[in-house]
């Protein structure tokens, strides 16, 4: 009966080991363009984007009137960090194509024209949708911090060859989520993406990249962070519209130590992949914390 047992372990263990290797030479990128690695890339980027769309618009826009096309001034809303949001997502969406027509083989040139610009083309479609739904409409602040989000990626590959500055995301829980559970999100995963009190958008600084000193761990990082509270409407003049608790919203700003994920070494590149696709949430760490209305915090942990 041992003996069976020893035998299903070790076939057990054997099969690991083998999808591990697997894996592992899978992920390692392409010396040389790869043609079928290149069309893998584009077919899977081009049908997942496709869904998404087709999905949004189905969950998002569907129930809701059409209208011609038009812009609308938002920009005052939610003190900004809507736009925060627009800035992350087309440079993580752009870090997502440039790395994968580097896993393809694809010249630098490629990655940076056809791949970097992955995020700046999906958030644009979105902005489109926008401009033809009557609730809503194509928002000019957002265009450009999607934009900006590209230039960020884009010209730190132009000028250093590496990320050395990451925009990253952290969120905790806030009360305001209950006063407004429609708007802000009823359960934690609604919270993350729609309470924007919670949220706090980060651009993380690897010190070793600029300084270059052997005492410095390549992977310390320190972060400055943006955030906002009292925000139950994205503006106040909707308040004395409907009935809702008093509110009053400001401006946070944030001081605080990291981790570049990306900066840790590893020959595996399995592991590579995990940590950077974590390399966007901000680390917990001691955070210093400056209130816009007045006074400041010292947090032994933030999130």
């Amino acid at each position: 009966m041992k003996t069976k047992r020893y035998i299903i372990v070790l076939l057990f263990f054997t099969s690991f080991v083998l999808a591990q290797n697997s894996i592992e030479h899978f992920l390692i990128p392409s010396d040389t363009l790869n043609k079928s690695r290149l069309k893998t890339v584009v077919i899977s980027e081009s049908v997942i984007g496709a869904a998404t769309l087709v999905g949004l618009n189905q969950v998002w826009y569907a129930d809701y009137p059409r209208s011609n096309f038009h812009f609308i001034n938002d920009n005052a809303e939610w003190l900004q960090m809507d736009k925060m949001g627009h800035v992350f997502s087309s440079y993580h969406l752009g870090s997502f194509g440039a790395n994968a027509l580097k896993w393809s083989g694809a010249s630098r040139k490629s990655q940076l024209i056809y791949g970097s610009t992955l995020g700046l083309a999906f958030m644009t479609t979105v902005e489109v949708f926008d401009g033809y739904s009557a609730n809503w409409g194509a928002s000019t602040g957002d265009v450009l911090a999607n934009v900006s989000g590209t230039a960020l990626y884009v010209s730190q590959e132009l000028a250093w060859k590496e990320q050395r500055i990451v925009p990253k995301f952290s969120f905790h829980t806030t009360p305001y989520a209950s006063a407004r559970p429609e708007v802000l999100g009823s359960s934690l995963q609604e919270q993350i993406l729609k309470d924007y009190n919670g949220q706090t958008y980060w651009l993380s600084a690897n010190i070793y990249s600029f300084a270059k000193s052997s005492k410095i761990p390549k992977w310390l990082n320190v972060a400055v962070g943006y955030g906002a509270e009292g925000m139950i409407t994205g503006n106040d003049a909707f308040v004395n519209t409907i009935f809702l608790p008093e509110s009053k919203r400001y401006r946070q700003f944030y001081l605080s130590l990291d981790v570049d994920l990306t900066k840790i070494e590893t020959k595996s590149h399995f592991v590579k992949t995990i940590l950077t696709i974590f390399n966007s949430i901000k680390i917990p760490a001691p955070t210093f914390e400056i209130k816009g209305n007045g006074g400041s915090k010292m947090h032994l942990i933030y999130f």
